[in-house]
């Protein structure tokens, strides 16, 4: 659904500063870059729902050149309502993602991760469910469904369907190598950004 009101736009920068472990209200002034990135994205999706009258066109088309001005500063080809809630980046550098994509509550992408579509169509791309990390160099594209609260390896090339949810995937191709995903971090309220030490370091070799 998205943000379809001025609640859910509240909630979703709520939950986006919470995945990105900020303790302020608002990003500051220099280093908070990423955040800075999606409230933008936020608040575009935000417009572009909600604010549809004539008069709001000035302010979105001054938020649409923010946000692609950010985008380049960041390296991120991230396109509207594609995220849900608790979208955690983390940090700058190249992104790549399908505007046809989907994606759930509380995603922790990294570093150089493209989530595209099958060759030859622009619109089959992957629907990631909720809880899911997505490792530094990740590729996956085509129409696949991932399930909740799956962790990827790093430089994964996920092509196939993974539908248990809870599990641990790696390689090229991806392959389930564990039965332990992302719940013990989400079921115990421990922010996305808590993640790192415990899984970037899976890799096809594991």
């Amino acid at each position: 659904m998205g943000i379809q009101s001025k609640e859910d736009y509240l909630r979703y920068l709520e939950a986006d500063r919470r995945a990105l472990n900020r303790s302020a209200t608002r990003p500051r002034l220099f280093g908070d870059e990423v955040w800075k990135f999606e409230r933008l994205l936020r608040r575009v999706e935000y417009y572009e729902n909600c604010k549809r009258a004539w008069y709001h066109y000035p302010a979105l088309l001054y938020l649409s050149v923010k946000f692609r001005l950010y985008s380049l500063l960041l390296g991120f080809t991230i396109p509207q309502h594609v995220f849900g809630p608790g979208l955690s980046i983390a940090n700058r550098g190249t992104i790549v993602v399908n505007s046809c994509a989907r994606v759930g509550a509380n995603c922790r992408l990294h570093i150089c991760v493209n989530i595209g579509s099958r060759a030859g169509t622009n619109t089959e791309a992957p629907i990631i469910g909720d809880n899911v990390y997505i490792g530094p160099g990740v590729v996956m594209f085509g129409r696949i469904t991932i399930a909740d609260n799956i962790a990827i390896g790093a430089n994964s090339v996920v092509t196939k369907s993974f539908s248990e949810p809870d599990i641990t995937i790696v390689g090229a191709p991806a392959r389930k190598i564990g039965g332990i995903g992302t719940s013990r971090f989400y079921d115990t309220g421990v922010p996305p950004g808590e993640q790192d030490r415990d899984v970037t370091g899976l890799n096809p070799g594991s």
